[in-house]
């Protein structure tokens, strides 16, 4: 039998000094500062900021965010960045924090919305001057011209009666957050703090976190760009189908691509279809899906008065997987069916096929909630309402920097990395800090096995261009 080799054996004081961990998070920091969001922070806010003394509310709302995008859960964990002076400068105590969020009211959280936006803009610009700029969403194998908006709703649990929390459609208790997500690059757009008696198909939510969301895109990107908008089955409202679609007529060129209830007409249609109107399915990388059938019922549903003129309704069937919800009438025929509506014509490669996997790539707007809610919307730190509503701007703008971190700073594999992964092997990394020639050196251990792409990100990032002023 072989033996198990020993650990070293350690001694463990607290006496350190000239070490910082979490010395990644620097980068965020930084990149607030570079894309803008720092100084757009800071104007919005300013008038909560009592005849110019104390700290800098805009500059709290930034150590907030990077808190968040650092993985933080609490107010309480800005300890981190503060018990480092050194390489995170002067950060605000906890309860400055919980003021400014207590202060924060309506107009000024509208402020921060437009600081965001603001920000964004430079953030694709510097992509843009990198040469790379916003890359496109993939759906089948392909690339899909410009933009994809992803709506889906989401359920967070409350274990203590804060304000407006209510009991969920599921059993639980808390809030109903709706939230908007680009699928190119996976920013967190827009968002909207619920009650958790919201309900899911409210289309009054929807077209609100929509224009929230189309606020946030930058110009030169809202206007003359094809939008997708995304959503499953409770986005598929009357009026919120029409809004998308009236938002043409202010040069706003928006098409849907949302789920669809299959009620008795729809049943009827899928049993009427013949079995040579079935083609077979694709999957993301454009290989055929086994198993899977795709067919067009448009004419076989009668959508006048539910839907905008030339929207076109798809269904999908295929074998059910194992613990796949299955209706009855899914039960009855064998199969799981799924259907779905969209106004993108069939001119123009707007095959069912493809129209149907590049519906099912909604799907990813599940992980990135995962993905949020380790990153501030999965706990909400206070009893008020309105408080609640600016913890969720600010992780918004934690998912953000995070997006714009792999955007414009990482390459290969990290380019892709979820949050737990970008902390695990960047953000949290211990460091020494040094002193000569009147600088001040970071230096990350020369055998931990993401040096280099640490490395790489910091200088990128002082290469940026800056926003002028």
């Amino acid at each position: 039998m072989q033996g198990i080799g020993l650990r070293p054996k350690v001694q463990v004081s607290a006496d350190g000094w000239g070490m910082v961990g979490h010395a990644g998070a620097r980068l965020l920091a930084d990149l607030a500062d570079a894309t803008g969001l720092s100084a757009a922070y800071s104007t919005a806010l300013r008038p909560l900021r009592p005849r110019g003394t104390g700290h800098d509310p805009g500059r709290i709302a930034t150590d907030l965010a990077v808190m968040l995008a650092d993985g933080g859960e609490a107010i309480a964990d800005l300890a981190v960045l503060r018990d480092q002076r050194e390489i995170f400068g002067p950060v605000a105590s906890t309860p400055t924090a919980w003021r400014l969020l207590a202060d924060t009211d309506e107009a000024a959280l509208a402020s921060l919305r437009a600081a965001r936006a603001s920000a964004r803009e430079v953030a694709w610009m510097q992509a843009a001057e990198n040469g790379e700029g916003i890359p496109a969403a993939r759906a089948g194998g392909r690339e899909l011209p410009g933009l994809v908006l992803d709506l889906d709703a989401t359920l967070v649990t409350c274990h203590s009666d804060k304000e407006q929390a209510a009991p969920t459609y599921k059993g639980g208790f808390g809030f109903h957050p709706l939230l908007c997500f680009l699928a190119n690059t996976g920013e967190a757009v827009s968002g909207r703090l619920r009650p958790g008696n919201s309900g899911a198909n409210t289309a009054a939510d929807h077209i609100t976190v929509l224009d929230q969301a189309l606020a946030q895109i930058p110009d030169a990107h809202r206007h003359g760009t094809d939008i997708l908008v995304r959503a499953d089955s409770a986005g598929s409202a009357k009026a919120f189908l029409a809004h998308v679609r009236g938002m043409r007529k202010r040069g706003i060129r928006t098409f849907f691509s949302v789920g669809y209830a299959i009620t008795e007409p729809v049943r009827r249609a899928v049993r009427a279809v013949p079995d040579r109107l079935w083609h077979p399915a694709l999957d993301q990388d454009g290989t055929l899906r086994d198993g899977a059938e795709v067919a067009e019922l448009t004419g076989m549903v009668d959508l006048d008065g539910c839907c905008p003129a030339g929207t076109r309704i798809i269904v999908r069937r295929e074998r059910p997987h194992p613990g796949a919800q299955l209706s009855l009438f899914d039960q009855d025929e064998g199969l799981r069916h799924q259907v779905f509506l969209t106004d993108t014509p069939s001119c123009g490669g707007g095959s069912a096929q493809f129209l149907e996997v590049r519906h099912r790539g909604h799907a990813t707007v599940e992980d990135r909630i995962r993905c949020g809610k380790s990153t501030g919307f999965g706990r909400f730190p206070s009893r008020d309402f309105g408080v609640n509503a600016v913890w969720l701007e600010l992780s918004l703008a934690a998912i953000d920097l995070l997006a714009w971190m792999r955007v414009l700073l990482l390459d290969a594999e990290l380019v892709t990395a979820e949050p737990k992964t970008l902390r695990y092997r960047l953000l949290h990394v211990a460091a020494r800090l040094t002193h000569g020639g009147r600088h001040l050196r970071l230096r990350i251990s020369a055998t931990w096995p993401w040096r280099h792409e640490l490395a790489t990100a910091f200088h990128r990032l002082a290469a940026l261009p800056r926003p002028a002023g």
